[in-house]
C-alpha cells in the first residue's frame, strides 16, 4: 500500500495553509493565514475562493458539523466552525456567510470538534481551558483549566469524554463532575496533535519529541515511532480505523493502526500542519507551510485468497493475478473503489455508488447493483452471503446480489463497526453493542430477526472483539471473544430462555480466527500460538481440552502480532514491523472433522489410527460423545488412557433402555439437570432418584421421590448408609422429619430397585427394537 501524492505547481494560498476539511468525498475547504477560505474540487480540478476574512482573523482550526444527526443523514455538510487567532471560534455557512462569532478564549483558540452527534463543540485555547459549547454556541461549561497552552482536543468514542494535551501529557477527562480522570506522560516534548478514532478506541498523539505514539483508550502504549527528523505536527485517523496519517516537515506517512508504516512520502510541502481524510478514506488532504494544499490518494491494497493476489493498481483499476499460472486480469470500474473482499470464491467491490461481485471462477462478468448510501465502510463475507455496512445501515446480499435482510437494533451506529465488533456465519449475524460493550446482538441471517428469544448475549465484562464460527448445523452454532481482561470465552448462539453456559477456554488472548473450512479456532495467547482443534469439547468433557489443543511459542512473532487470516490448513500472522509469517497446521483436524460431520466413524477411526496422535484421538472422542456415538467414543479414550471413562461408557451400553443410556451420555458430559429431565419425561423415576443419590444430591433426590411417593424409603438408607461411613450424624431437618418411625430394611430396598429395573428391561422389550444400544441417536 503506498500514497500518490500530488499537488499544483503553484500554491493557491500566499501564506501557510493552517487547516482542511472535508465536505464531501469529492470537495474540500482550505484556510490559510493569508485570510482566505478556498475550495477545491477534484472531479473538475477546479479551485474557488469562498470568503476573505477579515484581516484580524488568522484561521487555526477547522471541523465540519457532523452529516448523520438524529438518524437524518444529509448528502453533506453544511457549516463549519473556525478557530483564531484573536480568541474567538466563528460559525461559518457552506457558502462563507459568518453566521456567529463567540468570544472564547484568551489568547488564541487552537483547537475546536464537534462531538459525533453534532449536539456539543469543545474548544481549546492558549489560555490552557476547555470549554464546551452548544450547538448554536453557548457555552455550558469550562471542563478544565491548565497552566499551559492546549494545542490538540478530541472526543471518546461515544461522546462521554474529552482527550487533550498538556505540555507532555494527555488527559482523558470525563464530562460527569465526579468521574476518575486519566492522566499519562505521553512524550518527552511538548505534544502538538492528537486524535482519538470512534471505530477502534485507539488514540494517536505526535509530539516536539519527533515521534507519534499509538495508545489505547486505557493510556497503556501500543507502538511508538523511532524519532524522526523534525517534530511531527499532524496525525490522523481514517474514518475507518485501520489506517493513519502522519505529517511532518516535508514529510509525510501512512500507517497501520499497529503503528507500522506502509509507505513514506517525501512532498516539498513545509511542514504539514493538518491531515484530513476524505469521508470514504480514500484520499488524505494536508496543509502545509509553503501555502500548497496536497492531496494524497491511497493505493496499492492488496487481498489475497488462495492462489489470488489481486492489487488495487489505480483508484479505478484492479489488478488479479492467479499465481498457478500467472494469468493476469484487469478489473475496471466506473468510481473510485472503496472497499474491497476477497473470500470464499468471491471478490466483493464497494465503489462510490455500486457494488461489483466477481466469482473467481470468471472475472468478466460481474454482479452489479447500486448502493444507497455509497460510503461502505466494511464489507464481511460468509460462505453463502456478504454484509456491507455503511452509514446509513446494515445490509446483507446474496452473492446473487439480492437483499437478504438488514438488521437493526436500538441505538445503532453504524459508523463504529468494524471487523472485531461484527461477525458473520451462514446463518448468524452477530454485533457487539457500542453503547454497552457487554452486550453482542444475535441475529438470523435470512430474516434480520433477533435470534431465538430476542434477548442478546451478555457477558460479565467489556468485549473487545467476536467472532462465530463457520461450519456446522444452525443449532450448534458457537460464538468466541475476548473481553477485556483478555480472556477468551466460547458459548452457544441458541438460546431459547435457558441460560447458556459462557465457558472460559483461554488467557491473555489478543487475536483470534476461525478457519473458514472447519470449526477449528486459532488463536495467540500471551507468548503462545494456540489452536483449539474442537473448542466444542468443553460442552462434552472439560478434562478433555487440553489434550485436544496444539500449542507453539509465538515469540518469533514479536510484540502484538495479529492474526489476518486462517485458510485451509494455514495461518497468515502479521507481526508488529507489518511483516507477514505463514504458519500451516496439522491437516489431519480438518478431515476428521468431514469424517464425523458425514458420521464416517468408522474412516475417523482409521484416520486415528493412521495418524496415531494422541490430539487426534482426543478430539475423536469428544465428537463422539457430542454426537452419542458410544462405540467410537470408547475406542478413542482406551486409545488416550482414560480407562474410568471406558468403564463408564461400557456400564451406559448394558442399561436396558434408550432413554437411559441416552441420560448416562448427557450425565457423562455433566448435563444433570437435562439428564434427570429425560428419565422424568420418560417415567422412569427411580432412575431419576438414583442419579441424584449418585451425585450425593441428597436433597433433590428426597424432593424427587416426596413428590412422586416413591422410594422414599430408599434415598433415607443410601443417606443413612453414607453417613455411618463418614462417622457423621444426621442433621438435616427433612431427612428427620421423613425418617421419623421409618426403618430402613434394606431387602426390601434390594427388592423394589430389582423391581424398577426388570420394569425397565420390560418396556425396552416391548419398544421396536433398537439397535443393541451401541449407538445411540438422537
Amino acid at each position: 500500500m503506498r500514497l500518490k501524492t500530488s499537488h499544483l505547481k503553484e500554491p493557491k494560498h500566499k501564506e501557510l495553509v493552517s487547516c482542511v476539511g472535508w465536505t464531501t468525498a469529492d470537495e474540500l475547504y482550505s484556510c490559510s493565514d493569508d485570510h482566505h477560505i478556498m475550495k477545491w474540487n477534484l472531479l473538475t480540478s477546479e479551485t474557488t475562493q469562498v470568503v476573505k476574512l477579515p484581516d484580524d482573523i488568522y484561521p487555526i482550526d477547522l471541523h465540519w458539523f457532523p452529516k448523520n444527526i438524529g438518524g437524518k443523514k444529509q448528502s453533506q455538510a453544511e457549516s463549519f466552525v473556525l478557530t483564531s487567532s484573536d480568541g474567538k471560534f466563528h460559525l461559518i455557512s457552506k457558502i462563507g456567510r459568518v453566521e456567529k462569532s463567540v468570544e472564547a478564549h484568551c489568547g488564541a483558540v487552537l483547537a475546536g470538534r464537534w462531538n459525533y452527534e453534532g449536539t456539543a463543540l469543545v474548544t481549546v485555547g492558549e489560555d490552557g481551558q476547555i470549554k464546551i459549547w452548544s450547538k448554536s454556541g453557548m457555552l455550558r461549561s469550562t471542563l478544565a483549566q491548565q497552566g499551559t497552552p492546549v494545542y490538540s482536543v478530541a472526543w471518546g468514542p461515544d461522546s462521554e469524554k474529552v482527550l487533550y494535551t498538556s505540555g507532555k501529557q494527555l488527559i482523558i477527562k470525563p464530562l460527569q463532575p465526579n468521574a476518575k480522570v486519566l492522566q499519562w506522560k505521553a512524550h518527552d516534548g511538548v505534544i502538538l496533535k492528537l486524535d482519538w478514532n470512534s471505530v477502534n478506541d485507539l488514540i494517536l498523539s505526535a509530539g516536539e519529541d519527533c515521534k507519534y505514539k499509538v495508545w489505547d483508550s486505557y493510556g497503556r502504549l501500543l507502538y511508538s515511532s523511532q524519532p524522526h527528523d523534525y517534530p511531527i505536527t499532524s496525525v490522523a485517523w481514517a474514518p475507518d480505523g485501520e489506517l493513519f496519517a502522519v505529517g511532518s516537515f516535508h514529510t509525510l506517512r501512512l500507517c497501520d493502526k499497529t503503528g507500522w508504516s506502509y509507505a513514506l512520502e517525501k512532498p516539498n510541502t513545509g511542514s504539514i500542519f493538518n491531515i484530513a481524510w476524505s469521508i470514504d478514506g480514500t484520499q488524505i488532504a494536508g496543509a502545509c507551510g509553503n501555502g500548497h494544499v496536497i492531496f494524497a490518494h491511497v493505493v496499492e491494497q492488496r487481498w489475497e485468497w488462495k492462489n489470488f493476489e489481486i492489487t488495487l493498481t489505480k483508484r479505478r483499476t484492479m489488478e488479479v493475478r492467479n499465481v498457478i499460472n500467472d494469468a493476469v486480469d484487469l478489473l475496471e470500474f466506473r468510481d473510485r473503489v472503496i472497499k474491497a473482499s476477497l473470500n470464499y470464491g468471491h471478490l466483493v467491490v464497494s465503489t462510490s455508488l455500486q457494488c461489483y461481485v466477481f466469482s473467481t471462477k470468471n472475472w468478466n462478468t460481474p454482479l452489479i447493483f447500486d448502493l444507497k448510501e455509497g460510503t461502505v465502510s466494511l464489507i464481511l463475507q460468509a460462505e453463502r452471503h456478504f454484509l456491507l455496512i455503511d452509514g446509513g445501515g446494515i445490509y446483507l446480499y446474496s452473492y446473487e446480489g439480492r437483499l437478504i435482510s438488514s438488521p437493526k437494533f436500538p441505538g445503532m451506529r453504524t459508523d463504529v463497526l468494524n471487523a472485531q465488533t461484527v461477525s458473520l456465519s451462514n446463518d448468524t449475524l452477530a454485533i457487539k453493542d457500542k453503547a454497552d460493550e457487554k452486550v453482542i446482538y444475535l441475529f438470523e441471517a435470512l430474516s434480520g430477526k433477533p435470534l431465538g428469544d430476542g434477548k442478546p448475549l451478555t457477558h460479565k465484562t467489556e468485549i473487545t472483539e467476536i467472532a462465530l464460527d463457520q461450519k456446522g448445523l444452525t443449532n450448534e452454532r458457537k460464538i468466541v471473544f475476548i473481553d477485556k481482561n483478555r480472556d477468551l470465552y466460547i458459548t452457544s448462539v441458541k438460546r431459547f430462555g435457558k441460560e447458556q453456559k459462557i465457558i472460559k477456554i483461554g488467557t491473555m488472548a489478543h487475536t483470534l480466527a476461525w478457519n473458514d473450512t472447519s470449526n477449528v479456532l486459532c488463536g495467540l495467547q500471551d507468548t503462545r500460538f494456540t489452536v483449539w482443534y474442537y473448542p466444542n469439547t468443553v460442552y462434552v468433557d472439560k478434562d478433555l481440552l487440553p489434550k485436544t489443543l496444539y500449542e507453539k511459542d509465538a515469540s518469533e512473532f514479536s510484540k502484538n502480532p495479529q492474526i489476518v487470516r486462517f485458510v485451509g490448513n494455514q495461518v497468515t500472522i502479521r507481526r508488529a514491523d507489518g511483516s507477514l509469517i505463514h504458519l500451516n497446521i496439522s491437516p489431519y483436524p480438518a478431515i476428521l472433522h468431514e469424517y464425523v460431520s458425514s458420521s464416517k466413524w468408522e474412516d475417523a477411526v482409521r484416520l486415528c489410527r493412521f495418524v496415531k496422535d494422541q490430539t487426534m484421538w482426543a478430539c475423536l472422542a469428544a465428537m463422539a460423545v457430542a454426537n452419542k456415538d458410544m462405540t467410537t467414543a470408547e475406542i478413542a479414550y482406551a486409545s488416550i488412557g482414560d480407562i474410568d471413562k471406558v468403564q463408564y461408557i461400557s456400564s451406559i451400553k448394558e442399561l436396558p433402555s434408550k432413554e437411559s443410556r441416552m441420560a448416562h451420555i448427557l450425565l457423562f458430559s455433566g448435563n444433570i439437570q437435562d439428564a434427570e429431565m429425560l428419565l422424568l419425561q420418560a417415567g422412569l423415576i427411580y432412575q431419576a432418584i438414583q442419579v441424584n443419590i449418585n451425585l450425593y444430591n441428597w436433597d433433590r433426590a428426597l424432593e424427587l421421590a416426596v413428590k412422586h411417593k416413591t422410594h422414599v424409603d430408599t434415598v433415607l438408607g443410601y443417606r443413612q448408609k453414607f453417613l455411618e461411613d463418614f462417622g457423621k450424624k444426621e442433621t438435616n431437618k427433612r431427612f428427620l422429619q421423613y425418617a421419623e418411625g421409618l426403618d430402613v430394611d434394606w431387602d426390601k430396598i434390594k427388592a423394589k430397585i430389582e423391581m424398577e429395573f426388570a420394569k425397565e428391561r420390560e418396556r425396552a422389550a416391548a419398544t421396536p427394537a433398537v439397535r443393541a444400544s451401541v449407538t445411540v441417536q438422537h
